[in-house]
């Protein structure tokens, strides 16, 4: 099997599938919004702000995995309809959940089955003709549905209802992928087995991998501790949640331009630009004195525009060192545990109430993955993407 598979699949199909997966991370997206309501309302302590950002965010990573290990593709549909109401359920009984163990638990389910969800979105875009391409667009829908979710929290539901109406709406809207289960492709056929496309596990195949892994680690590391950054910074909790939800705006921004570069410009000089541009822009975070608001959402605008505009890069990179898409298949996987390894490293840098040395954590992160950039050779057969 070919990735053209899609040559087959409507728009509409391959539309749906794309708002499935968008939908299954609405929650990564807003959880500084949703945590940080959580830690208003003392439900979970600062320290476990980021165990249960990070419990969720290694679920959704290990549902990408096992799904890819151990579900039919040619069961797409079913399986899509069964890992809603399971993503349903798990958000309402959340609902009861107090304390940071019983919510890390609960949301860590949530995860795994929202991960599948994720699995079946990845499936679709890695059998498309550009994936890098589909890829970017992917990430532009579900940022665009994070950031009208977040302003809408923010403004609206959280003022309301608190934590508890925050998840109800994440409920709701889950419940929307079983109609879309039926309008995206019925079934994922199988790729190129690795005998027959001569994908092997190396140095090569691996360090695309650990920068993925490295560059969303800076990025969930300061994403899972903004709200508390930013009111330190001199933000009150409903400007801080706007700013969030202004971030997310700026990631939309950057990941239209990076769908549109990823096939003109150079993918590890972008990506290794990427990674200075983080590590300044958190850098400058750590730095500021208190009583700075303007200069602190400047970083952070340059932070979220960076975020989405180099994650088709990814993709691209993957697919230089693997074109039978096997790779760009665990990309989202990196991006995910790497998302969840932030902010437990960064867990551990909290002092009390103090979060101020997160940044530093992120930086660190950045400086890394600049670094395994450089030690990435260029493939002699690279794969159009």
């Amino acid at each position: 099997m070919s990735r053209n598979e899609a040559e087959g699949w409507s728009t509409l199909q391959v539309a749906a599938a794309l708002a499935v997966g968008a939908i299954a991370v609405l929650i990564i997206g807003t959880q500084p919004i949703v945590l940080g309501a959580l830690l208003e309302a003392r439900a979970v302590t600062l320290e476990g702000v980021g165990l249960v950002a990070m419990g969720e965010i290694v679920a959704v990573g290990l549902g990408v995995v096992l799904g890819d290990a151990l579900l039919p593709g040619a069961q797409l549909r079913r399986i899509t309809v069964i890992a809603a109401l399971l993503t349903v359920a798990l958000d309402l009984l959340t609902l009861r959940a107090v304390g940071d163990s019983a919510l890390i638990a609960v949301r860590a389910a949530a995860g795994l089955t929202e991960g599948v969800l994720v699995w079946g979105t990845t499936g679709v875009i890695v059998r498309c003709a550009q994936p890098a391409r589909i890829g970017g667009v992917f990430f532009v829908v579900q940022t665009l549905a994070q950031a009208a979710l977040g302003l809408v929290l923010a403004k609206a539901v959280v003022p309301a209802w608190g934590w508890q109406g925050a998840f109800v709406a994440l409920a709701a809207l889950t419940a929307l992928v079983v109609a879309l289960a039926w309008l995206q492709p019925a079934r994922l056929a199988r790729l190129v087995p690795a005998a027959a496309s001569g994908f092997r596990w190396s140095l090569a195949t691996a360090l695309p991998l650990a920068v993925v892994f490295l560059q969303l680690a800076t990025l969930g590391a300061f994403w899972a501790y903004l709200e508390p950054l930013a009111q330190a910074a001199g933000f009150d909790a409903e400007a801080a949640q706007t700013l969030i939800a202004g971030v997310l705006v700026m990631q939309v921004i950057g990941g239209s331009v990076g769908s549109l570069a990823v096939r003109r410009w150079p993918v590890l000089p972008l990506l290794a630009l990427a990674s200075a541009l983080l590590a300044a822009a958190t850098l400058t975070v750590h730095g500021l004195p208190p009583g700075r608001p303007q200069a602190f959402a400047l970083a952070c605008a340059v932070f979220g525009f960076v975020w989405l505009f180099m994650l088709p890069f990814h993709i691209g990179l993957a697919f230089r060192a693997d074109a039978s898409g096997r790779l760009a298949g665990l990309v989202p996987a990196a991006q995910l545990l790497g998302s969840a390894f932030g902010p437990l490293v960064a867990s551990f840098m909290v002092q009390g109430e103090d979060a101020g040395p997160v940044p530093l954590a992120s930086a660190g992160f950045a400086a890394l993955a600049a670094l395994l950039l450089l030690g990435t050779r260029r493939r002699a057969a690279v794969a159009p993407v």
